[in-house]
């Protein structure tokens, strides 16, 4: 059953590339002298505040004669992208000098509205051709030290500047005149000109790299360095780690097994200490072992989507300004991976000799989804209240609910079945005993937020030299593309919380402490609670977001994305620890 699900994915998943690929080849992006060309206008918005964007048109700039709107992709419209017809006309290989846009005056409410974007940093994205366009909208002369003294300037002149190979468009840069400029200081009206200027230049560039410059700012030699010297202490993390837990292995447990043969020689009713005490209790199940079950459910389908979405990004899917790409992929693949979530769930409940299926399947199915709907709803109310392009439209939202009802869910209860009727009984070497033995008291240390405390800081150090740069790319506008970079520091961060799990659930057992199934699953997942507090800190230390808008989205949207984590990563350390209890449990002779 779990071979024929992994087929399916897989040919799900190259299905997806192919209409990815389907979707890049609409257009042949070859044109004649004088074709038009497709400009659209995208968004607005604080340069700092990447989630608050708007309507192009939410500010009065000048109107095309014919205003459309380009029809998007759901990862398009998930991406907060609006597009739509752009006032210029920049024809293929046609040059022109100061071509007047349109004559408007402004009323004192436009002024302000204007005034107001520059005050805050606004710049505009456009596409050209596929190609992105950004440039900021006016500028601040901040002459005195009190703000009362500073002047505001709109742009009237923007000059374009396209390069071309053959009959195809390479690149494009834009350009403001600092000097042709309105004064937006004073609340009066305004009469403005807006002009434009295209020129156009050869370039030796083929049509198949001219992506490539967006992605060189993240394969800078200095870029790199940093890169790899996070790599080089992941791994040296890892191999200290990994002699640490060695030494556990070879010479601990060789002692504790030699220890317990000379026990059982010498004296049969010798009282037994350390983790073989406590054999008849290890395999004890665990409370709430519905819950138990529904998480490591969740984390494992989380933990597939993971791996589809990093085979993705090293076959290239996800280059620069692919837009919505990445939101597309981690929709479908979602869904298409939820039966294995509600598999894993049901066949282990049914483990741990669990009769209510049904509703252990449903506690599966919202585990991840609840909290994430919750959170959606009331920051698409926040940008709703703020007409911000982030506010997704009522037939997406439709879109996505049959996704989830369609394909989601039926994928779900087909999973819990198969998992139901796999009839698979835990593998416990030891038996359990009818009453659990006490656990004696223990230092405030190994209780369970000090081992957290413990077990997530190594995985932490591991990964947050490469955060800043996931976070910078996600919550700003840098470009991140070294995803085998990422997926190097990806199965260092899964090795190290394997390999610490392990180690603190010895250390727990050899204090005679059994309930280490919940314990391993939350040190396993302490990690997300690391990344977290990174948040705190790079919102008040390494960015400039400000507002409420943006600060709701980023910490809403990185509380689901950290929770995630923490569900795939307590997954991961708790089979790791259970492979490691069955393991020294088999080794000695338990009655």
């Amino acid at each position: 059953m779990a071979e024929k699900m992994a087929a399916m994915l897989l040919v799900a998943v190259l299905v997806l590339m192919t209409a990815y690929q389907a979707s890049s080849d609409v257009s042949n992006h070859q044109y004649k002298e004088g074709d038009q060309v497709p400009l659209y206008a995208n968004k607005v918005g604080p340069f700092h505040n990447p989630s608050e964007t708007y309507r192009y048109y939410d500010l009065p700039f000048c109107l095309p004669d014919d205003l459309k709107e380009k029809s998007e992709a759901l990862g398009e419209v998930l991406n907060g992208d609006r597009l739509v017809s752009a006032p210029y006309k920049l024809d293929f290989l046609r040059e022109k000098g100061s071509e007047r846009i349109c004559k408007k005056t402004l009323t004192k409410e436009q002024v302000s509205q204007f005034r107001s974007a520059v005050k805050k940093d606004y710049y505009f994205q456009m596409f050209y051709d596929d190609l992105p366009i950004w440039g900021f909208i006016g500028r601040v002369d901040k002459e005195g030290k009190d703000p009362s003294d500073y002047k505001y300037y709109l742009f009237k002149h923007i000059h374009f500047d396209i390069f071309y190979n053959k009959d195809h468009v390479i690149e494009i840069n834009v350009q403001t005149d600092t000097n042709a400029v309105a004064d937006l200081t004073e609340d009066k009206e305004v009469d403005v000109e807006f002009y434009y200027t295209v020129k156009w230049k050869e370039t030796y560039v083929t049509f198949e790299k001219r992506m490539d410059k967006y992605s060189q700012s993240s394969s800078l030699p200095h870029h790199l360095e940093i890169h790899w010297f996070s790599i080089i202490n992941s791994c040296v993390t890892v191999v200290l780690l990994t002699g640490f837990l060695a030494t556990i292995l070879m010479c601990v447990l060789k002692n504790d097994f030699v220890k317990y043969e000379h026990d059982e020689e010498s004296a049969e009713d010798q009282e037994e200490t350390g983790w073989k005490y406590i054999h008849g209790d290890v395999f004890r199940y665990p409370k709430y072992k519905s819950l138990f079950a529904a998480s490591l459910g969740s984390g494992t389908q989380l933990f597939a989507l993971t791996i589809f979405i990093f085979i993705l990004a090293l076959v290239g899917m996800f280059y620069p300004y692919n837009r919505g790409a990445l939101f597309t992929a981690l929709v479908v693949i979602y869904a298409l991976t939820s039966g294995i979530a509600g598999y894993t769930a049901t066949s282990f409940y049914c483990q741990l000799e669990g009769t209510n299926w049904v509703r252990n399947l449903l506690l599966t199915g919202c585990l991840f989804c609840g909290p994430l709907f919750l959170t959606f709803c009331f920051l698409n109310t926040v940008a709703i209240a703020y007409t911000a392009t982030a506010a997704l439209p009522f037939g997406t939202i439709v879109v996505i609910v049959l996704i989830w009802t369609l394909v989601t869910s039926p994928l779900l209860v087909l999973g819990g079945i198969a998992g139901k009727n796999s009839k698979a009984e835990f593998q416990a070497p030891c038996r359990t005993t009818k009453y659990p033995r006490e656990i004696p008291p223990l230092p405030w240390y190994r209780g369970t937020i000090p081992q957290m405390a413990m077990a997530g800081f190594l995985p932490f150090s591991a990964i947050y030299i490469e955060l800043y740069y996931i976070f910078a790319s996600v919550w700003g506008h840098r470009i991140y593309t070294v995803y085998s970079i990422l997926f190097v520091v990806f199965i260092i961060l899964l090795i190290v919380t394997a390999f610490i799990t392990v180690a603190l659930t010895y250390f727990q057992l050899a204090a005679e402490d059994h309930e280490w199934w919940w314990r391993s699953f939350l040190c396993g997942g302490s990690t997300g609670l690391f990344v977290y507090a990174y948040c705190l800190y790079y919102y008040y230390a390494r960015s400039d977001m400000s507002g409420f808008m943006q600060t709701s989205f980023f910490f809403g949207y990185m509380a689901c994305i950290c929770y995630g984590f923490f569900l795939m990563l307590g997954t991961l350390g708790f089979r790791a620890a259970l492979l490691f209890v069955r393991h020294i449990y088999r080794s000695i002779k338990c009655e």
